[in-house]
């Protein structure tokens, strides 16, 4: 069932975006070769602690930590761990922060000290792939138009989309409906109405598009070693358009 949220239950998700933001907003100053996704972890548990809040997917499912941590070729739900980041890496933060009930999502893809051109193309790709997804998120379009845009501009910039993970409704917990892929034709799939939030989070990667599971059965990657970057913001759908609840104020050409 698809739930819309009232203007009081928007405010309490922004709130909780507003921390998620400072959070993110640290974690770009302490990325650089030698830092390891489990110090980024032990920031972030101890960062939401002194600001009121907790880690959404930490016992989600069973899921042990605070963050998903991706390195390289990992697409998504990484473990962070104890192997330092190198030079030249991607990483990619994801967390869900909750705020007296709120939750805010949103994954973010760093470089590590300086990256090589192509790489630097698949975040750049990435990043505006998801501000042309937010521009479809508007009152009487439907979920195909947020995916069309998205695939479209993406593989045209020679880059795959991840097809089995989607981006997904929020509030009052992590994953609701509608799935939100990215990828798919206009006009097609659910109808967007006033009130819903959601999350658009395309995930891109340099070869193909299918992944693989991990042993430890969270840890997606690709396929053929290809890098894969993501973006994520948590949105409302409103009269005015779209408004994004976890905006980091960065300009998108």
């Amino acid at each position: 069932m698809i739930t819309r949220k009232s203007t009081r239950e928007i405010e309490q998700m922004r709130l909780a975006g507003d921390i998620l933001v400072a959070c993110h907003k640290e974690i770009a100053k302490m990325i650089k070769p030698g830092l390891t996704t489990m110090e980024i972890d032990s920031f972030v548990e101890e960062f939401l602690k002194k600001n009121g809040a907790t880690p959404e997917q930490k016992g989600f499912s069973d899921y042990p930590y605070a963050t998903c941590a991706s390195v390289n070729d990992e697409i998504c739900h990484g473990f962070p761990r104890k192997e330092p980041l190198k030079e030249g890496d991607i990483v990619t933060i994801d967390m869900v922060v909750n705020y007296n009930g709120g939750l805010a999502d949103s994954a973010w893809s760093y470089a590590v000290g300086e990256i090589d051109e192509k790489g630097q193309k698949l975040l750049d790709v990435t990043k505006k792939s998801l501000y042309l997804g937010i521009e479809q998120a508007q009152i009487g379009n439907r979920i195909g138009d947020i995916g069309h845009a998205i695939q479209t501009y993406a593989e045209a910039e020679g880059f795959a989309v991840v097809r089995e993970f989607t981006g997904h409704g929020i509030g009052p917990t992590i994953h609701e409906p509608p799935h939100i892929p990215h990828f798919g034709q206009p006009n097609k799939g659910v109808r967007l109405k006033e009130g819903m939030v959601i999350t658009i989070e395309p995930m891109l990667n340099e070869g193909a598009w299918e992944s693989k599971m991990d042993s430890n059965g969270w840890t997606a990657r690709t396929i053929d070693g290809g890098r894969s970057a993501q973006y994520e913001h948590t949105l409302a759908i409103t009269k005015d358009g779209p408004v994004v609840l976890t905006e980091q104020d960065e300009s998108i050409e």
